[in-house]
């Protein structure tokens, strides 16, 4: 009963055959091979746009140098004072942004909402030199709470960010489960709802390591490939990054292994809704939050359940229960999750 992180589980198969693929013969390093210019041009295809791509091995990297290319050292980010990179990357934004600044914003379940935003931005601005300025807007797509942000709320985050000069950034982490459960296009998700530049990711969704910052501007991707270098994310033997990129994206490889996360999420929280532990947010991608009674935790734990405990400013949990979160992943199988079940539904 896997349920700590979709990080959990093993490579999927068809990627982890692309690798054992490549792994013959003699190919150029640090990207100059024919399968990242490959891997390049399919990203362009998927958001049906010209792209500037770079790829990295994992997602705080990512995010960190994304934030960082759009993010002056006296920049202020705003993003969910709950999201990943302001609560799981160990100050990574702000050591490779220079300095740059997190502001955490408040909102249920995992998401900010215009009228936040408009009140934190209000109080940015008519205060040089002494103050850092407002640069950058940074949502989660999926959310840490498993929500998801729809097109027409990205475009109205995007637009009251644009229109303070900021510029809006997307942690895809969990990109792919969004995209299924809202059965839009890639494009409409993230460009033309006025996101400048993409964490996406692909090792939640089933690679071994390879996430990929995209930015849909690509004369603001100047020195991008310089600050990879400098940080120390541009791998040598690159051509094992982009072949998992290239099998991840490969005859909708992606969106498949999405699917399955996510209906077995579906699974999961219907089944503990039955049993009387509705989950405490909309089930959108792959991942379950239920409060659980600590005796019903233990027992779980027991039995070899493997999932973590959080918490949330933007709930009540109490003292005798704890908040999970079950991550469902492309390996949950039907039979780990009726397990599960039949231990909660045991008094």
């Amino acid at each position: 009963m896997h349920f700590a992180s979709d990080n959990t589980a093993a490579v999927a198969p068809a990627i982890l055959d692309a690798i054992v693929e490549a792994n013959s013969g003699f190919v150029r390093g640090y990207g100059n091979d024919d399968c990242t210019g490959a891997v390049e041009r399919k990203l362009a295809d998927v958001f049906e746009h010209e792209v500037a791509v770079f790829l990295v091995p994992t997602g705080t990297a990512a995010n960190a140098l994304a934030l960082a290319q759009v993010t002056p050292p006296w920049g202020v980010v705003f993003c969910h004072a709950e999201s990943h990179i302001a609560t799981d990357e160990c100050g990574a934004p702000e050591f490779f942004g220079g300095g740059l600044k997190l502001a955490g914003l408040p909102g249920g379940a995992g998401k900010i909402v215009p009228s936040t935003l408009k009140a934190a931005l209000a109080g940015y601005g008519g205060h040089s030199p002494h103050q850092m300025v407002a640069a950058a807007l940074s949502i989660t797509q999926a959310s840490e709470a498993g929500t998801i942000y729809r097109p027409d709320e990205i475009a109205a985050l995007c637009e009251i960010a644009h229109g303070r000069g900021l510029a809006a950034h997307m942690d895809g982490a969990r990109f792919a489960n969004a995209l299924v459960r809202l059965n839009t296009t890639p494009a409409q998700m993230t460009w033309q709802s006025g996101i400048d530049v993409l964490s996406f990711g692909a090792t939640k969704g089933g690679a071994m390591a390879a996430e990929a910052v995209v930015i849909f501007d690509p004369s603001r991707a100047a020195f991008m490939a310089e600050r990879r270098k400098r940080s120390g994310h541009l791998l040598s033997k690159h051509r094992f990054l982009a072949v998992q990129m290239a099998a991840f994206l490969a005859d909708d490889c992606w969106l498949t292994l999405a699917r399955h996360a996510n209906a077995m999420a579906d699974r999961l929280a219907q089944g503990l809704a039955a049993a009387g532990l509705a989950p405490v947010w909309p089930v959108e991608a792959n991942l379950v939050f239920v409060l659980l009674p600590k005796a019903l935790d233990d027992r779980l734990k027991a039995a070899g359940a493997d999932y973590y405990i959080r918490s949330s400013d933007s709930l009540a949990v109490g003292p005798d229960r704890v908040l999970a979160r079950l991550v469902t992943s492309f390996a949950t199988t039907g039979a780990e999750i009726e397990r599960f079940l039949e231990l909660c539904q045991t008094s």
